[in-house]
C-alpha cells in the first residue's frame, strides 16, 4: 500500500509539473496581452485547474502506478516468493483493493465538493482572459415549463440588453388552456427581480362563459420563475455545481423539458463512473504485470499506457451517444467500465496460472 500511495502521488505531481509548463507556454500570450497578475494566475487559474486534471485523468496514472511497481515487484521475483510461501493471489490482491478504495474515495470527494467551485473560480478566469465569446449571439426558440400548468416560449434572447423578444406565458389546468400573456419583448429588471413587459396581450380564457377577458397596454411587470441566468447558462455550468446543486438542476430541467438535461446526466453520471475505474484499472493492471518477462518493465508500461489511453478516450466517446440520442446517458457512461470489467474479471482468472 505504501509503494502504490507513493508512486501513484509522485506520478501525478510529476505529469502535473509537466502538463502546467506546457498550458503557461500555451496561454502565455493571453496572459501578457491582458496584464494578468502572477498572483491571479497562480491561485486563480492553477490552484483551481490542478484538481480538474488530476481527476480526470486518475485513471492513467492508477493504470501507469499498478504497472510500474508491480513489474518491478515481477522482475525482481518478489510475486513469485510471496506465492511460494503460500499466500494466495488473491490474498495478494487486498492491498491492491483497499489502495484503489482510497484512491476512489479521494476522486469521489473531488467529484462531487472539491472540484464544482474550483470550476467555477477556473471557467470564470478563461472567460475573462482566455476565451473570447461573441456577446452579439443569441438564445433562439426557448420554451420552457417554469412550474407546473405554466410555459413560456422566447423567440429569442439578447445578451447584449438582457431582452427576450415575442415573448409569450401559456397556464394550464386540467389540460386546458386558462391564459396567455403575450409580448413583443420583456426585459429583464433586476431592481425588483422579474421581467418588464412592452405591447403586451393578456387574455383569460372564461369556462362557463363565452366572453372571454382580454387586457391589453403598453407596459406590464410582471415575476416568474425564470430569470436572466436561465437564458446565460453554458454547457460547463454544470461543472461548477455540486452534487446537490446538480440534483435540483436535473429536476429543474426535467420539470421545464429542458432538452440540455441530458448533458447534466452526463455529468452526473461521469462523476460517479469515474472513480470506479480506480478498481477496474488496478486489477487489470495487476493481471498484466505480476509475471515476470524477458525485457523489462518496458512491454508492461507501454501496455498500461495504451490500455489506460484507450480507457479515457472510449469514455470521452461514448459521450458522443447521448449527443446522438442513441443510448441514455447511464448507460453510455457506464459502458464503459462494464466493458473493461469484463476484460479485467477475463485477465484476472488467467493471471494466477
Amino acid at each position: 500500500m505504501k509503494k502504490f500511495m507513493l508512486t501513484f502521488f509522485i506520478a501525478l505531481l510529476f505529469i502535473i509539473g509537466i502538463v502546467i509548463i506546457f498550458d503557461i507556454s500555451e496561454k502565455i500570450d493571453d496572459f501578457v496581452e491582458h496584464q494578468v497578475t502572477l498572483k491571479s494566475i497562480v491561485f486563480d487559474y492553477y490552484i483551481n485547474f490542478i484538481p480538474y486534471f488530476m481527476n480526470m485523468f486518475s485513471p492513467l496514472f492508477v493504470f501507469i502506478t499498478v504497472i510500474f511497481f508491480t513489474s518491478r515487484l515481477a522482475q525482481n521475483s518478489e510475486i513469485i516468493a510471496i506465492l511460494s510461501c503460500g499466500i494466495s493471489f488473491h490474498r495478494l490482491m487486498v492491498p491492491y483493493i483497499v489502495s484503489a478504495f482510497l484512491i476512489a474515495l479521494l476522486s469521489l470527494s473531488l467529484n462531487l465538493w472539491v472540484i464544482p467551485p474550483a470550476n467555477l473560480k477556473r471557467n470564470e478566469f478563461e472567460a475573462k482572459y482566455i476565451r473570447y465569446h461573441d456577446n452579439k449571439t443569441n438564445t433562439r426558440n426557448v420554451h420552457y415549463q417554469i412550474s407546473p400548468g405554466q410555459f413560456v416560449f422566447v423567440e429569442s434572447f439578447s445578451k447584449i440588453n438582457n431582452t427576450a423578444y415575442k415573448f409569450s406565458l401559456e397556464s394550464v389546468e386540467n389540460n386546458r388552456l386558462t391564459s396567455k400573456l403575450s409580448a413583443e419583448s420583456a426585459v429583464w429588471d433586476s431592481t425588483f427581480g422579474g421581467w418588464r413587459l412592452r405591447k403586451y396581450f393578456l387574455r383569460e380564457y372564461a369556462q362557463n362563459s363565452i366572453y372571454d377577458r382580454v387586457r391589453y397596454g403598453d407596459k406590464l411587470d410582471t415575476v416568474i420563475n425564470l430569470t436572466v441566468t436561465d437564458f446565460l447558462r453554458r454547457k460547463d455550468t454544470v461543472e461548477s455545481q455540486d452534487i446537490n446543486e446538480l440534483n435540483d438542476f436535473i429536476d429543474m430541467q426535467r420539470m421545464r423539458g429542458d432538452a440540455t438535461v441530458q448533458h447534466s446526466l452526463v455529468e452526473w453520471h461521469t462523476r460517479f463512473a469515474l472513480p470506479f475505474s480506480a478498481f477496474i484499472l488496478t486489477i487489470l493492471g495487476v493481471s498484466l504485470s505480476s509475471r515476470k518477462k524477458r525485457g523489462g518493465i518496458g512491454w508492461n508500461l507501454a501496455a498500461g499506457i495504451a490500455l489506460s489511453f484507450s480507457y479515457i478516450l472510449f469514455l470521452k466517446f461514448s459521450q458522443m451517444f447521448v449527443a446522438t440520442g442513441t443510448l441514455p446517458p447511464w448507460f453510455a457512461i457506464w459502458l464503459p467500465n462494464i466493458i473493461y470489467t469484463i476484460i479485467a474479471a477475463v485477465l484476472y482468472h488467467l493471471a494466477p496460472k
